[in-house]
């Protein structure tokens, strides 16, 4: 079913609001613009005594998605795959997030599929081949060709079956109410871009820069990102990568310097823009230590940083015993908060307090060591008790 028009939408929500999960994906484009455009959103869902589930594509370049919000902010259950994308999506076009999210994704990493594809979860858990679809396709443009709308059907037409499968795997390891816990974090954390400050992170080899290049880095950085925002222009149309690089590392005291720096066309400076950049230039320099803005990983003092890369080898033999994909158990900045003490740290709390937390804390404070046990794992042993004063 393709929804083109309020009347089908409207009876498609009403369809939707009787059932108590959906599968739901979006297709979407942001090559040239800064804020995810939505081309599609296709729903899956199982009517009570129906066989198979139907399948409806919403075309949102004929009709407002926004009645979508009634059904994500009602009472049934999202069913998504690798939804932080979908959610952010959902957020600008619906002005709203599910209140009950299960993404296969996530779940499936409970048991061991760590950042699994749709397709191979699909083939592992319900021995159904996708068919491969071109993800460099321009879904914007219409009309759809009949490819386009089998791939895009058959993205979220096996998601409940998927869940299911996945869902009871995890009841039998008693995993389940991990998954929904790691699921519902998905739905509490900030919905949208980074704080501006923050984007100089993603320069390569950002950790290269020293002194004030630091500090002119984050400046001109947050700047292009809030031009980008405000153009709707992905943040390398603004001022390219190149050029943001070669200002940090040699920072022009001029516009006629900086239309000299490496990787600059004119284009970019037109407008007044070079003024802007130069006053991005002046704060940078001029930033005072307390207001630069580390990468977490960097927030380490050098006493831990060993304890840090041991526990970081032990998390990653942990997942492999335990058959869980280690990045939920444990990221390195998830490690970093644990050893530092830093209030709310996930390592603290829940089932990663038991599983992950206590041993690390067995580990820092000399009750146990790691060794080899002679067969290429790493183990984490009682470390027998030391006579004092020894």
């Amino acid at each position: 079913m393709l929804v083109e028009d309020e009347e089908g939408l409207r009876r498609l929500v009403e369809e939707l609001l009787a059932v108590d999960r959906y599968a739901l994906d979006t297709e979407f484009h942001r090559e040239r613009t800064y804020w995810p455009r939505l081309a599609l959103v296709q729903v899956a869902w199982q009517p009570p005594g129906a066989q198979r589930p139907r399948v409806a594509l919403v075309d949102p370049l004929a009709v407002s998605p926004e009645p979508l919000a009634k059904v994500l902010t009602g009472g049934g259950l999202m069913v998504a795959h690798a939804a932080s994308q979908d959610l952010q999506v959902l957020q600008r076009a619906c002005r709203a997030l599910p209140v009950h999210l299960l993404d296969t994704q996530v779940a499936a990493g409970f048991l061991g599929y760590g950042s699994a594809s749709l397709a191979s979860l699909v083939d592992r858990f319900l021995q159904v081949r996708l068919a491969k679809g071109d993800r460099l396709t321009d879904w914007s443009r219409r009309p759809l060709s009949p490819s386009q709308v089998s791939y895009a059907a058959s993205d979220v037409a096996h998601l409940l079956a998927l869940a299911d499968e996945i869902s009871a795997g995890l009841a039998g390891r008693g995993r389940l109410a991990w998954a929904e816990e790691e699921c519902a974090v998905m739905l509490r954390r900030p919905i949208g871009p980074a704080d501006p400050a923050q984007a100089w992170w993603k320069l390569r080899d950002n950790r290269h820069f020293q002194g004030v290049s630091r500090g002119i880095a984050q400046e001109v950085a947050a700047w292009r990102e809030l031009r980008a925002r405000e153009l709707d222009l992905p943040p390398r149309m603004v001022l390219p990568d190149l050029a943001l690089l070669s200002i940090a590392h040699s920072p022009p005291s001029s516009i006629t310097e900086l239309y000299e720096v490496r990787g600059m066309e004119p284009r970019h400076l037109r407008g007044g823009v070079g003024a802007e950049v130069m006053e991005a230039v002046a704060r940078g320099r001029s930033l005072p230590p307390g207001r630069l803005e580390v990468a977490q990983g960097e927030q380490v003092t050098k006493e831990l940083r060993p304890a840090v890369a041991l526990a970081s080898a032990w998390v990653a033999q942990l997942g492999r015993d335990e058959e869980l994909d280690a990045s939920l158990l444990a990221t390195r900045s998830d490690i970093v908060d644990f050893l530092s003490g830093r209030a709310g740290a996930r390592l603290a709390e829940g089932w990663r307090a038991e599983l992950v937390g206590a041993p690390l804390r067995r580990l820092t404070d000399g009750q146990a060591s790691l060794a080899f046990d002679g067969r290429g794992r790493l183990v984490l042993e009682d470390r027998p008790a030391r006579a004092p004063g020894h």
